[in-house]
């Protein structure tokens, strides 16, 4: 089981930079040192993670109803090969065979996520409740708990029901705060005698920049300069609600423990010299994580957003700045919402100063930070065109949480690889390498005194990735989507991730890389296994569309020469 934690107020200061902070992070302190060998603190939970979009399917099955993702996926031209979740990895099918691979891998915990309009169709809990859908996740969590694996339950990763985006324009509505809490104390009510780790939000930051501000994501809207800033305003003020709830209804009973998911890649300065660099560093980390981390541990936004954002609205001739603002009510009611923070994280970036325009036609929440983003042409880069391999990001990342908000328990909610490649392929060399640089850096952060209990690999499955369709697959197993029943197979990284898991970190040089040259070995019997399976799915294929239309043809090319015999005759 994952520890209780404990949640620790920090002391507020005022920095140079105007942000708050419990103490100041070294931006020049960049320490690559060589692997670390040890071992993890007694404890330590290790788990993979999935979400209801991506891995369930049946998308109308069961009285749910449509989510902002099944209408946004059905619209072509918005998804890669115009593909969808409809059927994604069945896993709604498959709970038993899933729960099977997770006690395989050893861990201690299973982060998923819950359908909203799975549960209430509408969104609206005064409308319809779906026992279908609750019988679905309490088979679920009972299954995970036969096998001692913790559930740790995200109650939004991006699917909002598709009546609340058509009626009250999603998440740029207030309205959407007081929805979300009935839709948290129905999960609180149902789950939660079983359920004690909540995660309000996956990732808030996507769901309102790609959301609201790009439309790469659903629901698709270019609100450009506004919408992100509204999005993330009611999603905050939604997530403190939630918390209160469960502390004043449920916590007393339950005893469980609600936190956030809040993704950040690094930023690193170009110059660690240059103070230019530095402050443009510290603003990237800050409107990406900080926007969202600052207001739930110091009560508002970070100041170098208010001040970036207000003084560029000024200067667009708008009466107010862009970004909204709480009252002091808010802040202290929004303050301290966290028993744990999660941390997602994939990849780094450098950082340097650029001065974008100001002018009206050009806000945007990327203009707003003035910077640009910069890669080392020699970072690994196997799959995402954005995410590199730049392990001692994730240390620099962790230490930043630690200094500026008071060093909370941190639970690392989502960290993986992709791969984008035409062909099968299990041995999936590049991925150890990246689990291994970036979990030993989080052991190395642990040395340094960061508080991280726990650590989520992304993801258990390959699944449907966004607008990506299914060509990135970040699983450690592989699934064969182009087979109705969506077999999974074991990758490589499979079998190097239990011995982490089974060693609680890295004991020896030696033992380390016979686990890497195990891995490959096995994988190598299971790719050959997999390569006959395009074969097996072209005989399927063959035997459920070929054949019955072939002989549809035969029959009908029988009884037209027949006719024409029959008319010769006559």
């Amino acid at each position: 089981m994952l520890p209780r934690c404990t949640f620790s107020v920090c002391h507020v200061l005022v920095l140079v930079l105007c942000l708050s902070s419990a103490e100041d992070f070294d931006w020049t302190k960049n320490d690559h040192s060589s692997f670390y060998y040890g071992t993890f603190p007694t404890g330590f939970s290790w788990g993979a993670g999935s979400s209801a979009y991506q891995t369930e399917g049946a998308w109308d099955k069961d009285g749910k109803g449509l989510s902002i993702w099944d209408v946004f996926s059905h619209k072509k031209g918005k998804i890669q090969q115009n593909e969808t979740g409809d059927s994604s990895c069945e896993g709604y099918h498959k709970v038993k065979d899933d729960v099977s691979l997770i006690k395989e891998l050893k861990l201690n915990h299973y982060r998923f996520s819950i359908s909203w309009p799975r549960l209430i169709p509408t969104g609206i809990k005064s409308d319809h409740i779906n026992e279908k859908g609750i019988q679905y996740y309490d088979e679920l969590i009972n299954h995970l708990l036969e096998n001692n694996i913790t559930p740790v339950v995200t109650l939004y990763h991006w699917d909002l029901p598709q009546v609340l985006q058509e009626k009250y324009a999603g998440w740029q509505n207030i309205s959407m705060v007081n929805h979300f809490n009935e839709f948290a104390n129905l999960c609180f009510e149902r789950f939660g005698n079983r359920v004690k780790y909540w995660i309000t939000f996956n990732n808030p930051w996507s769901v309102a920049v790609e959301g609201y501000e790009t439309g790469e994501h659903a629901p698709g809207l270019r609100l450009r300069g506004t919408g992100a800033y509204r999005a993330a305003h009611h999603i905050i003020k939604a997530h403190a609600k939630v918390w209160h709830s469960y502390d004043t209804q449920w916590r007393g009973k339950q005893k469980g423990l609600v936190g956030i998911s809040l993704s950040g890649d690094w930023g690193e300065p170009v110059d660690i010299s240059n103070q230019k660099d530095i402050e443009a560093a510290e603003r990237y980390v800050q409107f990406y994580l900080g926007w969202f981390a600052t207001p739930i541990f110091h009560g508002d936004y970070p100041q170098v957003m208010k001040d970036f954002i207000g003084r560029k609205s000024v200067q667009q001739s708008l009466g107010t700045s862009r970004l909204p603002t709480f009252s002091p009510q808010e802040k202290s009611y929004i303050k301290g919402t966290c028993d744990f923070l999660g941390i997602g994280h994939f990849t780094t970036r450098y950082i340097t100063q650029k001065s974008n325009p100001s002018g009206r036609g050009s806000s945007s929440y990327f203009n707003d930070r003035d910077l640009a983003e910069l890669v080392d042409p020699r970072w690994p880069d196997p799959g995402s065109e954005w995410l590199y391999s730049v392990p001692w990001g994730f240390r620099r990342l962790l230490n930043f949480v630690k200094t500026q908000y008071g060093n909370p328990i941190v639970y690392v909610t989502e960290n993986g690889v992709s791969e984008k490649m035409l062909c099968t392929e299990l041995c999936d060399d590049w991925r150890i390498q990246y689990y291994k640089g970036y979990i030993n850096e989080m052991l190395k952060a642990i040395k340094d005194g960061v508080n991280v209990k726990g650590y989520t690999a992304w993801s258990l499955l390959d699944k449907f990735e966004w607008d990506e369709g299914y060509s990135e697959r970040f699983g450690l197993y592989y699934v064969d989507f182009r087979s109705k029943d969506k077999p999974r197979y074991p990758k490589a990284s499979v079998q190097f991730y239990k011995r982490i898991i089974s060693a609680n970190g890295f004991p020896n040089q030696r033992e380390v890389e016979n686990w890497r040259r195990k891995a490959v070995e096995m994988c190598s019997s299971s790719n050959q296994l997999l390569a006959a399976d395009p074969l097996t799915s072209h005989m399927e294929m063959v035997t459920e569309i070929v054949v019955p239309t072939v002989c549809t043809l035969s029959i009908l090319l029988s009884a037209i020469f027949l006719m024409f015999l029959l008319r010769r005759r006559n």
